[in-house]
């Protein structure tokens, strides 16, 4: 019987160990020989992962890369993670880990391909294109702010255009809430492992790895049937 890592194409790890940019690596430079890492433009997001708030540990003190980050009217403790992710495919392409308290806009090139032209975003990435590291040839596609999308009179044609465009930018942005949500949720990575940035950055470079095919799986299965 042939196992699940060598129909993907990764046997023999068990010989040498790889980081975790050679997995994600890896998987991706796979779906993509499949067919299912088409090269296209991007969607950036991050997300919050919790981390434990008690000092009743080894150390006696919180991890001290873990910062407090506020999301609305809530505070949390923990790292962020940023993603870019290819519209086409769905799929996870850069992985970027950093304390809970940077903003998402400093991360925001950092997350864009060479290949990219068009990035789409949420209102939080306002002001990526104007930052030093913005590559130039790249057009960024931020949401409205929702205060200011409230007030669009639909009754009034530039405006409900307006509101027109503002969807469809937001069905575009969706494509990045599923490999959040499969590794939130499918494989239950809702708080840190580990102390510090770098193993837990690691962690999710192979979770997102995992997530990919967790996802292509039916294809996957299907291609050496």
């Amino acid at each position: 019987m042939t196992c699940r890592c060598e129909f993907v194409g990764l046997e023999g790890w068990d010989e040498r160990l790889p980081d975790e940019s050679t997995i994600l690596q890896t998987v991706n430079d796979l779906l993509s020989a499949k067919g299912m890492m088409l090269k296209g433009d991007s969607v950036v997001d991050a997300t919050l992962i919790a981390a434990p708030r008690s000092t009743q540990n080894s150390s006696g003190e919180r991890d001290p890369q873990m910062k407090q980050s506020r999301k609305g009217q809530q505070w949390y403790f923990g790292m962020k993670c940023h993603i870019g992710v290819g519209i086409e495919s769905g799929l996870v392409h850069t992985v970027r880990g950093t304390s809970g308290a940077v903003n998402d806009v400093t991360e925001a090139n950092s997350l864009v391909r060479p290949s990219d032209r068009e990035v789409y975003a949420d209102a939080g990435y306002r002001g990526a294109d104007k930052r030093p590291d913005a590559r130039a040839g790249v057009a960024w596609n931020i949401a409205m702010r929702p205060g200011k999308r409230r007030t669009l009179d639909p009754a009034k044609p530039i405006e409900a255009l307006a509101e027109q465009l503002e969807r469809v930018k937001a069905g575009i942005r969706a494509r990045v809430e599923h490999p959040f949500r499969v590794v939130k949720r499918q494989f239950g990575h809702i708080k840190v492992r580990y102390r510090g940035l770098a193993k837990n950055t690691a962690q999710l470079h192979t979770l997102f790895a995992l997530s990919h095919l967790w996802m292509a799986q039916r294809k996957l299965i299907g291609a050496v049937a």
